[in-house]
């Protein structure tokens, strides 16, 4: 789990600074009429955050194993408006939500890392494999949308 948290910490110093190195029109510009613009993504990084971070507590505090409902992804940033609220606000968010998801895995006792839960309503995974996914779900948006 160190892993996990440094990559989080790393990301925490360095989307802030290069995010706030673009212009409004380079966040908010959507690529293509159904794609998201990049204050869309990092708000839709927001909602992962917050599910994440649901699962991670509740997956530790239920009867195993814990049943991972999947959200409306798209409904969720339409709803929240990311597009017409500001980077900084977004950003804001998105970097409390990952501070407290790293204070959340920092305390994880290591007997609960192997806790169940079910994803997709068939295949059993632990709490530790869910950490690691949300990191490298986070991480594929950053470096193929954000950064780019």
């Amino acid at each position: 789990m160190e892993r996990v948290i440094n990559r989080l910490n790393y990301w925490l110093d360095k989307i802030p600074a290069e995010m706030n190195q673009l212009s409004e029109e380079d966040v908010s510009t959507r690529p293509y009429s159904n794609k998201w613009s990049k204050k869309e993504i990092l708000g839709h990084l927001c909602d992962s955050a917050i599910h994440n971070l649901y699962r991670v507590i509740k997956i530790q505090i239920e009867e195993p194993p814990f049943l991972i409902k999947p959200y409306n992804q798209e409904k969720w940033v339409v709803i929240q408006d990311y597009h017409n609220q500001s980077l900084e606000s977004i950003l804001a968010l998105w970097c409390s939500l990952n501070s407290q998801m790293i204070k959340v895995i920092r305390n994880i006792p290591d007997e609960k890392r192997s806790f169940k839960c079910v994803v997709g309503n068939t295949e059993i995974k632990t709490l530790e494999w869910l950490i690691q996914d949300y990191l490298d779900h986070l991480e594929h948006h950053i470096k193929n949308q954000l950064l780019n």
